[in-house]
């Protein structure tokens, strides 16, 4: 059998740039109390080169273990012993990742798109320091406490808000390269590669004597003092920050512990506080929290949240807001003469529009529920895949060992497998095209479309369904929201959004097949429904575009002499029709 010798790490120390990322492990390693570190970036950004060339310095014997993203539950919490059930009849638990990164670290690249299951085990493992498992016959618990270290591209996709929250601290990484730097960045690969150990040992000093460094504050920790008016400092940024909760306080005195021990100091100092305030809030920050009105601060007008949002990859769902993509050609939409020369306006969304929509929109889904209904009735005995399991079967293909073997009694290889029961349900995505052109400004057209936003996602938040939000205006199209858990509040986020100029439509749909097909690739069971809310004024051919799954226009025209435009393009989408009434 061949061997494959394990690849080397790229030295931490040789590592050009990246000042922010590499203070931040610096920091987490000083004192793990902190609670680990996200970074954030586009691809190419030497996310999991700075990560793993972080291992070779973290202070003691302690583990760096790797969470695939392809895991199952039972690699990270741990499972049956096989090889003693069948050897010596013996009951046994077999210690998974959880069980090795105890005391070391944890990484995690791409942790956005880990699976939620494993995200819901992380985050009661990560709250207790304890890992329960009741499972295969298996009954036992163990210590587990790690340095969680995640890395991620936010154009993948967001990071769940309850695991967002447990990492202490969060760096955002900008391919903001001079000429020089990107030189001396590929030099530095290249000689790496061509001999990775002679490389290594130019830079093996400058480790030895940074991971000694490390040691020497790891023991100054506990001798840093820290004066009632550096704590005050502390609490009156994550106040003004209108951070959620307490943890930014606790991690932020933590990091600027470690940051004083750092610099051998014996006390925290103001330069402290302000070296390590971006690492805290970077992911906590709420910009536009303290009030929905914003006429009563400069910092909540809906320009400043898009100038604020827009570089924050970690901002959260219900206050995000980021341009996508842009075309002034003229033939995107019709009426770009007679809206285009308009500012953007607001209009805020209304309590009673909302509630008649929400309670007209079950009335739609009728239609779904009925076919869901006939689909099963048709497709239980056949035993066609539907839902995520096998109607009349009910199972999944992961083996169910204990049962098995129990079952078995004994007898080995066992006549007949059982297997665990197949999790029911598929994960649904609301997909919402929003109209903000200048025209559903007439008649308090944009306010009724809000609203028909905002009964969708709350029914959507009943369910523990996704969304996502598109919006198209003014020539361009953005990506208001992506895609995430429905949040249980979004009125006051709904009416910072403006709209103004043309309609460009058909670029709209263009690209929301072409993100359709992406979730697919990424999510092949993933169910979608497409709500297209528009008030119907363009001229552009729309035939021969086809969205994936469900759609249905909601035609927020308002006129006493209808156009009939809306049943018009549900009808070359091949989508269902719904009037919003006035």
């Amino acid at each position: 059998m061949i061997m494959s010798l394990p690849q080397p790490n790229f030295p931490f120390c040789a590592v050009s740039g990246q000042a922010s990322f590499k203070l931040a492990l610096i920091l987490a390693a000083i004192n793990p109390a902190i609670g680990g570190v996200l970074i954030a970036g586009p691809r190419g950004m030497a996310k999991s080169t700075v990560a793993r060339g972080f291992a070779d310095l973290h202070p003691g014997e302690h583990q760096f273990i790797t969470l695939p993203l392809s895991a199952s539950e039972e690699m990270l919490v741990g499972t049956l012993d096989l090889q003693k059930v069948l050897n010596q009849q013996e009951v046994a638990f077999n210690p998974g990742i959880l069980s090795k990164a105890n005391n070391g670290v944890l990484y995690v690249d791409e942790v956005n798109l880990l699976p939620d299951s494993l995200v819901d085990l992380l985050l009661d493992v990560a709250a207790s320091g304890i890992n329960h498992i009741e499972r295969d016959g298996i009954s036992h618990s163990h210590e587990s406490q790690f340095l969680l270290l995640g890395t991620m591209n936010p154009d993948e996709g967001e990071l769940r808000p309850q695991l967002l929250d447990r990492f202490g601290l969060s760096v955002k990484l900008t391919n903001h390269y001079s000429i020089e730097e990107r030189v001396e960045i590929v030099k530095l690969r290249e000689a790496f590669d061509s001999n990775s150990e002679r490389f290594i040992l130019q830079y093996q000093t400058q480790q030895q004597e940074l991971k000694a460094k490390l040691l020497a504050a790891r023991e100054k920790l506990n001798q840093i003092k820290c004066s009632d008016g550096i704590r005050t400092m502390i609490a009156k940024s994550c106040s003004e920050a209108n951070v959620d909760g307490l943890r930014a306080d606790i991690v932020w005195y933590r990091a600027a512990l470690a940051h004083a021990a750092w610099k051998q100091q014996g006390e925290v100092t103001v330069q402290d506080v302000l070296a390590v305030e971006e690492l805290v809030l970077n992911h906590r920050r709420n910009d536009n929290n303290a009030t929905s009105d914003s006429n009563n601060s400069n910092n909540s007008s809906p320009e400043s949240q898009h100038r604020n949002l827009q570089n924050n990859p970690f901002s959260r769902p219900d206050s995000t807001k980021l341009e996508t993509t842009q075309d002034n050609s003229s033939e995107q939409s019709a009426g770009s003469g007679e809206w285009g020369s308009m500012a953007p306006e607001q209009q805020n969304t209304s309590a009673a529009q909302s509630l008649v929509f929400n309670s007209k929109l079950k009335n739609t889904q009728s239609l779904e529920q009925e076919l869901s209904t006939t689909e099963i009735a048709a497709k239980k005995n056949s035993g066609n895949f539907l839902g995520g399991a096998r109607w009349g079967i009910n199972s999944s293909n992961k083996t169910d060992w204990f049962n098995t073997l129990v079952t078995a009694l004994g007898q080995w290889p066992p006549e007949k497998l059982k297997y665990k029961k197949a999790k029911q349900g598929q994960q649904k995505l609301n997909l919402v095209l929003l109209d903000t052109s200048a025209s559903t400004l007439k008649k308090q057209q944009f306010a009724r479309a809000k609203s028909a936003v905002l009964a969708i996602s709350e029914q959507a938040y009943l369910k523990r369904e996704q969304l996502s939000i598109f919006g198209f205006g003014n020539q361009k199209i953005d990506l208001l929201m992506p895609q995430k858990r429905a949040p249980k509040i979004l009125r006051q986020w709904l009416d910072q959004i403006t709209a103004s100029g043309g309609t460009p439509m058909k670029e709209m749909l263009i690209q929301a097949v072409q993100y359709q097909k992406q979730l697919l690739l990424k999510s092949p069971s993933l169910l979608i429904k497409t709500f297209l809310i528009t008030d119907g004024r363009v001229t552009q051919e729309l035939s021969g575009i086809k969205l994936t799954g469900e759609s249905l226009l909601i035609d927020i025209e308002d006129s006493a002499v209808k156009r009939g435009k809306g049943q018009k393009i549900a009808q070359q989408l091949e989508a269902e029709y719904y009037l919003l009434p006035v």
